[in-house]
């Protein structure tokens, strides 16, 4: 810390520790307020206060603490305030306090309080952007009357339920006056308020930016050069420059890190990602900031090689990063040297000093330092360590491109050399740290399995599943230790996906070559079909013309009256009330060949455990569809706990027609078996069905098994409990195993309700005959 910094605002020497608590008693008894929650952060509050605020700054500052903690409304305003109005008053003047109270006592007198803490919560990142009181006055009254225009009123006359925006609209403030100027958010207000203001749901979706039209409209007034704009551009420069052809993929500027820093550019197997929109900066212009992401990430893709990430630290991660980056930067700059005045220009250049690292972490200062050092021979940096490691840098670089192994020697070396304990602060120097230019490195790591580190800010993204779950967000289950004799919660991810179809003649084919097969279950079903039936009228949509309501609705038209369209009847079985879900393992095993072709076969030699399945389930269907009972049809497969599929076949109200045989035809074998998952998924969705008997299928050709699981008692004591759970909710279960070896773990899983058909050949017939039998 630098001498001048140990002065206040005013010039003067903190006073003596006795002295200091002495006037913080004071001040703490002028706030007034008993809440013991104040007690832990009013001393510092008070420090950063008096370090900020003139002294009629100070009193104004504890008169409103005192007001907040009056509200009855608990300690969260007053702590809130108490935090956040002094960052706020260095940006805007102490001028702003005035406007504030205005919004807070609006608030305060609707039902909108509880919206105070969200507000004040929200205040220094709105503030941090309109660095003018005027501009948060601005600010504050259009928050006022977003709130009064779209408070709820039941009797028409005065507001008696929150705004449904509102609370939305705060969380996203500081992104938003980070876009537009504030008279096109003053628009995009207005305008969300005139489309949306008699629909809750709507307004929360639009004030939160879900929703297509708030970002169209929200695009409308931005400042700044779109990147659709300059995409064709850009793209033709990359492949001529870089021989790469990759599509450039925007992403919308208002998503943020889970540290709350920006989201930077990255590479993703679908393209190059880049910000949306971007604006001059620091004399670069919007377009040369693009290319020199591109030129950073194309850097990336020819010279740098994943790493082992699992033995790292994140310090050590975080300064590997560092040289990395600085090394592809170099190679760019050797290859275009024109880069060099922008990036030198974006580039931050924090004095060396900057930094209190008695009060907060001084990591990411120091990388940034290291990193100009690595970029600019002529940085300004004294520091010998500093020098020493820009040294090494050079002299790796001074004969070729060097490696990103010989980085992780450097960025190892450095770790060691600068670790200070200070680094493991809470608090963390982001201040003038964030080069923008430079992606977030996730392609630069792999991972052995996944870790619980704490996100560091440079922590790559986990892989999402892939692109065909239609972006759904999984269902989480708990999964069954045997070991602890419990539950581990929210431990697997189930992912709903609709299979994309195939061909369906493919299974009308099958159905064809198994026709003998047909023939015998429909002797079977016809002998199953219920025969009582019952009669429903007055339907407007049936069977047959109910005679004698037509001739009167008729007789209604022709004297002028409305007539009553109920006109139809329809019949309804009574006698059989089942829904069944036939639930298939799809994986990696049954691609396996099964034997010896057999006779009625499909053609091509010997068929797959897969063809046989698909062969018993399309039959199963047709069965079920001639008795009127529900089937659905469901796939799983896994790939560790993380990414369980489970592929929809045929849904409960589908009728067996082309579609459902489409994607039946389809499926494809992949992967894992971790049953326990997908059965707790079926029985999710089998327990919605209103019906007498609901019956769960269960087509397997193996034990449980997954990647990430060694113990192989592990996913059985796992299925076996989710059968348990199942039985509870009343859903009858019964496997099917094609496993000759079966008999070792089937019992423990599904107790005696399961048939292990031996002779897969056989499985098209057994399966309907099965389900025939359980059914009678």
């Amino acid at each position: 810390m630098s001498q001048t910094a140990r002065f206040d605002a005013y010039g003067k020497a903190p006073p003596p520790p006795a002295a200091a608590a002495s006037r913080h008693a004071a001040l703490r008894e002028r706030l007034d307020s008993r809440f013991p929650a104040i007690d832990d952060v009013f001393d510092d509050c008070i420090d950063e206060a008096l370090r900020t605020l003139t002294p009629a700054g100070m009193a104004a500052y504890l008169d409103q603490a005192r007001w907040f903690g009056k509200l009855g409304r608990g300690a969260q305003p007053v702590l809130q305030f108490l935090a956040t109005w002094p960052a706020v008053a260095h940006c805007c003047g102490e001028s702003s306090l005035a406007p504030l109270c205005a919004a807070a006592a609006a608030f305060q007198k609707s039902p909108n309080g509880p919206a105070i803490v969200t507000l004040l919560h929200s205040l220094p990142a709105v503030a941090r952007q309109l660095p003018a009181p005027h501009l948060l006055a601005q600010y504050l009254a259009l928050t006022v009357e977003l709130m009064q225009r779209t408070s709820l009123s039941i009797h028409g006359r005065h507001a008696t339920e929150p705004s449904p925006g509102l609370p939305a609209f705060l969380q996203q403030a500081g992104v938003l006056v980070a876009l537009v100027p504030m008279e096109g958010l003053r628009r995009w207000v207005q305008e969300g308020i005139r489309l949306h203001g008699a629909h809750p749901q709507r307004q929360i979706d639009y004030f939160s930016l879900t929703s297509a039209d708030a970002r169209a409209l929200l695009q409308r007034e931005r400042r700044g050069t779109l990147l659709i704009d300059v995409e064709r551009r850009l793209a033709l420069g990359l492949r001529g420059l870089w021989d790469v052809a990759l599509p450039l993929v925007p992403y919308p500027v208002h998503v943020d890190h889970p540290t709350g820093q920006p989201l930077l550019p990255h590479l993703q197997d679908d393209g190059l990602r880049l910000p949306e929109v971007l604006d001059d900066r620091a004399g670069v212009s919007a377009l040369q900031r693009y290319r020199a992401m591109l030129a950073h990430l194309a850097g990336h893709l020819r010279w740098s090689t994943p790493q082992l990430a699992d033995n790292l630290s994140p310090l050590q991660r975080l300064a590997l990063e560092c040289f990395e980056d600085a090394r592809v930067d170099h190679l760019v700059l050797r290859r275009y040297p024109g880069l060099r005045p922008a990036l030198l220009a974006l580039h931050p250049m924090p004095a060396e000093d900057a930094c209190d690292a008695a009060r907060v972490s001084c990591l990411r200062h120091r990388l940034v330092c290291l990193s100009r050092a690595l970029l600019d021979p002529a940085h300004p940096y004294r520091d010998a360590t500093l020098l020493a490691f820009a040294g090494r840098f050079r002299a790796a670089l001074r004969d070729g491109v060097s490696s990103t192994r010989e980085m992780a020697v450097l960025a190892l070396d450095w770790s060691a050399a600068t670790r200070r304990a200070s680094d493991q602060r809470a608090r963390v120097q982001f201040e003038d740290t964030l080069v923008d230019w430079r992606d977030d490195n996730r392609h630069l790591w792999t991972f052995i399995e996944p870790g619980d580190e704490e996100d560091t800010g440079a922590e790559p993204r986990r892989r999402a599943p892939v692109a065909d779950e239609g972006g759904l967000p999984p269902r989480l289950y708990p999964e069954w230790d045997h070991l602890t004799r419990g539950h581990r919660p929210d431990w697997v991810s189930v992912y709903d996906i609709l299979q994309p179809p195939g061909q369906a003649g493919d299974v009308d084919a099958l159905l064809a070559q198994y026709a003998p097969v047909a023939r015998h279950l429909k002797r079977r079903i016809d002998l199953l079909k219920p025969q009582d039936r019952t009669r429903l009228r007055h339907q407007e949509e049936g069977t047959e013309l109910d005679l004698d309501l037509a001739l009167r609705a008729i007789a209604d038209w022709r004297a002028g009256a409305q007539p009553d369209p109920r006109i139809h009847t329809s019949t309804r079985t009574d006698g059989r009330d089942i829904s069944v879900l036939l639930l298939m393992d799809l994986s990696q095993s049954v691609n396996q060949t099964v034997g010896q072709p057999h006779t009625g076969a499909p053609a091509g030699g010997a068929p797959t455990v897969l063809s046989l399945s698909r062969a018993a389930a399309a039959l199963l269907g047709w069965a079920i569809a001639a008795l009127g009972d529900e089937l659905a049809i469901a796939g799983f497969q896994s790939n560790t706990r993380q990414e369980v599929r489970y592929l929809h076949l045929k849904g409960f109200t589908e009728a067996w027609g082309d579609a459902p045989k489409a994607r039946l035809a389809a499926a494809q074998g992949a992967w894992s078996t971790r049953m326990g998952a997908a059965l707790r998924h079926a029985g999710h969705l089998l327990s919605g069905r209103r019906a007498d008997k609901r019956l769960l299928l269960v087509l397997t050709d193996g034990e449980p098994a997954d990647i990430d699981v060694d113990d192989p008692q592990y996913l059985i004591a796992d299925a076996a409990q989710a059968v348990r759970e199942l039985d509870r909710q009343g859903l009858y279960t019964h496997c099917i195993s094609l496993d000759a070896r079966a008999d070792a773990y089937v019992s423990r899983i599904f107790g005696q309700r399961w048939t292990v058909i031996d002779r897969v050949e056989q499985l098209p017939r057994r399966l309907p005959e099965l389900f025939l039998a359980l059914t009678r």
